[in-house]
């Protein structure tokens, strides 16, 4: 029987119900108390680092590796993955033979980077593979058949990265034009694996217990060149070191926001160490346009680089990122990367209009009461290349599951759906599909990707209110902000943001740790940003001290609501902390995520 501890949420300051209608708890157990306490007595571990640790289930005996994870140590054997024998054969003789090689890759930055990694890997042997990322709109995602024989009137070995699991018929249609097809991918499969393929090596087939599941596409990659190398290495050919790759690895790993545990781990910590010199000619340009003035940390990859990459695939030309990643001629990249910088700017705009058209549906929907399980918006003025962009932020807003949809003239919907932890989208996708409610579909847990007609959309709704109205209802009630402790503005240093930095890399699965500023007046509020979304606080602690705060785009949600309502008191602020580069300088900035009234 579980303890009384787990059973009843401790609550952090008596805060019930916060500005964004969220419980504060406390994130550590009493047990996990004990154990931040033994891993600082018994092994040294700074406080704050052992409070971190143990508040997401680090036991003490792994702390020690888990603050330094290192490819070695936590590298799996490739060949526990199904089928990555043969494909790391097939591979090796694509390499030592010279043979002509061609890879399709998605038009994201898991994709453009699988795709880089794996021509990069070519490359050292002197073959020059052609990449082919599909357009968005006219081609969709995956391998299509026209594309595929295509590319097997140029290649005799095809390779599918971050797609193909789910592309049985562009495959066959590979193979009967006289290619191998070998695909390196890991979304979840939602039927047979495909016949005609050489290998399908993908650690979320139903046959596969490698345990390796958490891995994007370009780990996936990744540990296939480990074992074509091995291969290699043992018919005596020198092969290329991998290690120069783990950038791309890392940007992928954060980009795709898959966990950030086993060796996902080791490959951020380790590919920002090669980010950070800059041997990428199109990461270091990509640095440049974008203006990063400081080194290079996750957040620079999932929130400033990534969606840069991403802009090419979204509302341009799907190819700019794997380009981009692959090119060795600066010139080159910096022409790249200023295209990208471009449409990136193009789609922020783009998006900042539909999400306005957005956000009224779902406003519209939860009116009155709670609204449905799952939010829908769709339009024919949205873009099919900014929905996913959409669905994120009505998921942020409203707190539950949500699709954003591009219709065309013909009325054929293209859509990207976010969902919650607890909710696995992609596989309610996959049974909407089954049940005929969708004309194709598939995903993760936490995001999925449909094609509907227009006429389907009023029994996809109903099934997804019969399917998830229950469950999102109790998740929703559930919901809590998890506070790993209390600061105050005159103890948030920069030698405190180096101590709490030393417990990451922080992303999914590894969450960033959220503080609480109890008790602090809010002397000042003030918009900020060319469109005045973000806001900035200015607020003092009982004993004095002084601190800048930001809350970013909240301007027009709950959160901002509630505090331009409230200058002049004394409020709970909660967020999290991060250091600010500017002229030279390291500063510590508060992003404050939500506030509470004083109980």
């Amino acid at each position: 029987m579980l303890g009384s501890e787990t059973m009843q949420p401790r609550f952090f300051l008596n805060v019930k119900k916060s500005a964004t209608g969220h419980a504060w708890h406390h994130r550590l157990t009493e047990a996990q108390e004990r154990t931040a306490l033994a891993m600082t007595q018994s092994d040294g571990i700074d406080e704050i680092v052992a409070r971190i640790l143990a508040g997401r289930k680090v036991e003490q005996q792994a702390a020690a590796g888990f603050l330094k994870p290192t490819i070695r140590d936590l590298l799996p054997d490739p060949r526990t993955l199904t089928d990555m024998a043969p494909a790391a054969e097939r591979l090796a003789l694509a390499a030592r033979t010279a043979e002509r090689v061609a890879i399709f890759g998605d038009y994201d930055v898991d994709g453009a980077a699988s795709a880089a990694i794996l021509a990069r890997w070519f490359r050292s042997f002197g073959t020059e593979a052609a990449i082919h990322i599909p357009d968005r709109i006219f081609e969709g995602y995956g391998p299509n058949a026209p594309a595929m024989e295509a590319l097997a009137r140029e290649a005799s070995l095809i390779v599918t990265v971050d797609c193909g699991t789910n592309s049985a018929e562009a495959i066959a249609a590979a193979k009967s034009a006289g290619a191998d097809v070998v695909v390196l991918d890991h979304h979840q499969p939602s039927g047979p694996m495909p016949a005609e393929a050489f290998a399908v090596v993908n650690p979320n087939r139903e046959d596969d217990v490698s345990g390796q599941g958490h891995l994007c596409a370009a780990g996936v990659t990744f540990l296939a060149l480990v074992a074509a190398n091995s291969v290699l290495r043992d018919g005596g050919q020198t092969v290329p070191d991998l290690m120069g790759l783990l950038d791309l690895v890392a940007m992928a790993t954060v980009c795709d926001v898959v966990p950030l545990v086993g060796v996902n781990r080791a490959f951020v910590v380790r590919g920002l160490d090669v980010a950070r010199r800059q041997d990428n000619p199109g990461l270091a340009a990509l640095s440049k346009v974008a203006r990063l003035g400081e080194p290079l940390r996750p957040f620079h990859f999932g929130f400033i680089l990534g969606p840069r990459i991403n802009a090419g695939g979204r509302i341009g030309d799907a190819s700019l990122g794997s380009r981009l990643l692959l090119t060795e001629d600066s010139t080159e990249a910096e022409s790249i990367a200023e295209k990208l910088d471009g449409l990136n700017s193009e789609r922020q705009a783009m998006e900042a209009e539909m999400l306005a058209v957005a956000r009224a549906q779902a406003e519209a929907e939860t009116l009155r009461g709670d609204g449905p399980a799952v939010l829908i918006a769709e339009s024919d003025r949205f873009h099919p290349g900014v929905v996913g962009l959409l669905a994120s932020r009505l998921k942020d807003g409203f707190g539950r599951p949500a699709f954003a949809i591009a219709f065309d003239r013909n009325g054929k919907g293209t859509g990207s759906g976010r969902s919650i932890a607890g909710v696995d989208l992609g596989k309610i996708v996959r049974e909407a599909v089954e049940r005929g409610l969708l004309a194709k579909g598939g995903g993760h847990a936490m995001a999925a990707g449909i094609t509907i007609q227009r006429e389907q959309l009023g029994g996809f709704r109903s099934f997804l209110e019969d399917r998830l109205a229950r469950l999102v209802a109790v998740l929703r009630q559930a919901a809590a902000r998890r506070i790993d402790g209390s600061l105050s503005a005159e103890g948030l240093t920069i030698d405190l943001c180096d101590r709490i930095e030393a417990a990451g890399p922080y992303g999914a699965g590894h969450s960033s740790p959220f503080f609480v500023l109890a008790r602090h007046r809010m002397e000042n509020i003030a918009s900020m940003g060319r469109d005045g979304a973000h806001l900035r606080l200015s607020l003092r602690s009982q004993s004095g001290g002084r601190l800048d705060a930001v809350a970013f785009r909240c301007a027009d949600n709950d959160l901002g609501r509630f505090l331009r309502n409230r200058q002049g008191e004394t409020l709970h602020f909660a967020g999290t902390l991060s250091v600010n580069h500017w002229n030279g300088q390291r500063r510590v900035q508060f992003r404050v995520d939500d506030a509470a009234e004083i109980t």
